[in-house]
Parts: C-alpha cells; structure tokens; sequence
C-alpha cells in the first residue's frame, strides 16, 4: 500500500483539528453547564458543601490521563489540585487557579432557575457562569485536549479548583498554603479570575473600541467589625450624661462613609491611565517632566469615558459600610451597636487606612479587622504579560490589552504567600449589551456559548506560549 502523500497527511492533520476544536466547543459548554447545576451555594461562616464538583472537576483531569488529588480542609470542603508535566523541567511552573464555590441565588427573581446551567439564546445560564464555573470549564477543556493531541506546555501547569473563595478562603486556598505547600512548588506566577474580558468603550471622536482588562494587582481586603458601647437603659429617658451606643456608631458610620480618601497611584494603575487613554484617544503621560503629582485624576477620568470604570474605584482606598447590628426592642435603648465595613487598601497605603480608621471612628467606638488580606502587585514588563496580550492580540486583532489593579480580591493574595506573582486572566469575548460588571454576583448570570469559545482558543495559546 502506497505512503499517504504530503498533502493527504497535511489533509487529515486539518481534519484532526477541526474534530478536536469542535470536541473543545462541545466540552466547554457543557462542562460550565454541568458544574453550574452542582450547587455549591457558600453562605459564609463555614455553610457550602464543595466536593461535588470537585469529584466532577477531578473526574474530568483523570479522564485526561491526569492524577488528580481530592483534599478536604473540612467534611465537604474539598479542592482538588493537579499538575500537567511540561516539556522544561527547568522553566518555572505556572499556577492556574479557580474557585468552586458560588455566592446564594433567589431561584425567585432569575429568569432561569439559577442552578439549571440551561442554554437559551446563545448563552449558558446560572450562578457561577461567570464567577467562575466557566473559567474551570475552559481549563478542563484546554488540559484535555492536549491529552487527546499529546500536547505538552514548556512549563508545568499546576492546577487548582479551590473552596471558600467566596468567603474567607479558610478551607481553600488558605488552608492549600498552609497545610498543602508542596503542591505548588516551582510555580511563580499565576493566572485566574476577574480579568482579559471585552470592555466596550468609545474614542474621543465617538468610534467603538475594545478593550481587555488583565489584573495586574489586587487592592488589600479590609473587612472590618465596628463596636460602640453605651449606656442601657429605657427609651423614654433623657440623661444628659447617658451614652446613646447606636447614636455613636451611627456617626462614626456616617464619617466613614463620606470620608474622601487621598488619591494614590500605583505602578499599576499608572500604567492603565496611560494605556486606556490611549485606547480612547486621551493623552495621559504620568512621566512628562514636571507632572504634578496631586493632579486632577478625576478630570482625567471624566475625559476617559466609560472606559473609567475600568479604574475609578483603584485610584484610592475605599470604606462601604454594609452592615448594621444593634437593638432589639425599640423601647430599649442597647447597651452596644455594631457595624461592619467593606474597606480595601492600595499596595503602599495599608498604614494610612488604618490611621484614618482611627481618626473616623472616633474616641467612643472600637474596630477591628475582622478579615485582612494584603495588597497584591504584579509587574506588566514581563514575557508573561506579553504573552497574555499576545493570545488576546491574536484573536481579537484591533483591540487593546491594558493592564488594571482589581478592585476586589481573589485567591491569587493567598498563593502571594506563597510568592506566586498573580494576574486576571479568564479570556472572554463578550457582547455590548452584556454588562459583565453586573452579572459577578447578579441576578440573571450567563456567559455566551462564543465567549466560552474563544476563552479556550485565548487560553490554549497563552498556556502553549508562555516562556
């Protein structure tokens, strides 16, 4: 029998790839549907069942020809961790990590029930579609076809699907780097949520511009527990000397939460002004000579645009009180009140957050951190970087790629502890009328079919590329 020609082989290598992108497409949809139906609601305070769909996640890797580890930090708080041998055994490993758990839905205000992972016109609904059953998806998908093709990535890949993420990641990540440290040796940097998404914005001159977000830095969680304590007594009585607890707490609660924090760059954030003006057409050179550091950042943000948004909220500290406790009769005036605050604090400025603290709150009521994770900071002249822009260049061409500090936190400020340099990267091409913002813990979640697509292509080239 006659030796395939070169243009019969070339043939049937297209053909594989077609099989095995359509195998991809299949796998990523399904899968993010699939896990969005294993509910693994977390209502804090140690209440979320995540082994479920860890068994699922590490079903998937096995499958792949992977050895997957199950580990439990309580009864039904599993993670799973593995790792994909790369092609160097002397390039640094890269940690690529997700979380299982998902914040409560009220099957009663959705559309679609919540817990369904139904596919209706073009999208996969539910809770976690975007925060972050889809990203897990996409890693299952990408890890197994390299398994169906032989494929391998220079560095190793360690893979991590953690719990409690949506709380206080005690019996995930936390408790992975205590307890579990090993795992994740050689890993230097990261990759996980909350960034390389489409942003749809507008030049100066009203023509539509994309633009992909990568987390380049976290600003610091600070939740705080405010306590004022008081005279108890009726509430028909007037003592001038008595000390109202909830008038107390009331006030430090209202100065908190006018208070105008001081303006405070980051490498960071500097470098995100720059770029998105850029995008936009807006002139921003923080480096000229003679830059006055105390500018008008909010005059600059105005001329931005929409495209703002992408920074507004990272130029400074912050302090949202969320949370009121005190009383329970309204003829009784309580002997305490209490208040809880939503802070986060910019790398470089933790020491002024807490000295405003004490300022704002006064000589009659007490704070404390009731949980407190640092700052992160990643750099953006890196090989890494580039190659994260590079992936999204390629499949999105004509866009802009810049870096941002996130305004929230993530499970990449525990593996920090680990010095694991971590960065926003879950690809997706999304529509404008999806407002992405909107859907991290919202009503309606849902991620497109295409966008789960393109994330694995995205994703596929960034992990196959990485130096």
């Amino acid at each position: 029998m006659a030796e395939p020609s070169i243009g019969d082989r070339t043939e049937r290598r297209a053909h594989d790839r077609a099989d095995d992108r359509a195998a991809v497409d299949d796998e990523v949809v399904r899968f993010t549907s699939e896990l969005i139906r294993i509910d693994t609601t977390n209502r804090g305070g140690g209440d979320c069942r995540e082994r479920p769909a860890a068994e699922y996640v590490a079903e998937r890797l096995a499958e792949a020809g992977l050895e997957p580890a199950v580990l439990e930090s309580a009864p039904g708080r599993a993670n799973v961790v593995a790792r994909v041998a790369g092609s160097d055994p002397s390039a640094p490993a890269l940690l690529v990590h997700g979380h299982l758990d998902v914040v409560p839905a009220d099957p009663s205000q959705w559309r679609v029930h919540p817990f369904s992972g139904e596919v209706r016109d073009g999208m996969v609904w539910g809770r976690g579609a975007i925060d972050m059953k889809n990203a897990n998806a996409m890693v299952l998908s990408v890890v197994r076809a390299w398994a169906r093709a032989g494929r391998r990535p220079r560095r190793d890949i360690v893979l991590a699907f953690t719990a409690d993420e949506e709380d206080s990641a005690a019996y995930g990540a936390d408790w992975l780097v205590r307890e579990h440290a090993g795992l994740f040796d050689g890993c230097t940097e990261g990759i996980s949520e909350s960034g390389a998404y489409t942003y749809h914005a507008r030049t100066t001159g009203g023509d539509p511009v994309r633009i992909y977000p990568v987390g380049a830095g976290e600003r610091g969680t600070a939740w705080l527990r405010l306590t004022a304590r008081g005279t108890a007594g009726h509430g028909s009585k007037t003592d001038p000397g008595a000390v109202n607890a909830v008038s107390e707490l009331a006030a430090a609660v209202t100065r908190i939460a006018d208070h105008r924090w001081p303006v405070r760059l980051t490498p960071t954030t500097r470098a995100a002004l720059t770029e998105i003006g850029a995008a936009v057409g807006v002139k921003v050179d923080l480096e000229a000579p003679g830059f006055d550091p105390q500018f008008d950042v909010d005059a600059v943000l105005e001329r931005l645009g929409p495209a703002a948004a992408l920074v507004r909220s990272t130029v400074r500290n912050s302090t949202n009180p969320t949370v009121l406790d005190a009383g329970y009769k309204v003829n009784v005036i309580p002997e305490s009140a209490g208040a809880g605050v939503d802070g986060r604090m910019l790398p470089g400025a933790e020491e002024e957050f807490t000295a405003a603290l004490d300022e704002l709150t006064g000589p009659r009521v007490d704070w404390e951190f009731a949980h407190r994770s640092a700052p992160l900071t990643a750099p953006v002249e890196t090989p890494t970087f580039a190659a994260m822009r590079a992936a999204l260049l390629a499949h999105d061409p004509g866009a802009h790629v810049v870096p941002v500090c996130l305004s929230g936190g993530t499970d990449a400020k525990q593996f920090a502890e680990l010095g694991i340099t971590g960065y926003g990267f879950s690809p997706l091409r999304l529509p404008p009328s999806l407002d992405y913002g909107a859907l991290f813990h919202g009503v309606d979640e849902r991620v497109p079919v295409d966008a789960l697509r393109f994330g694995t292509r995205v994703l596929d080239a960034f992990l196959s590329a990485v130096d």
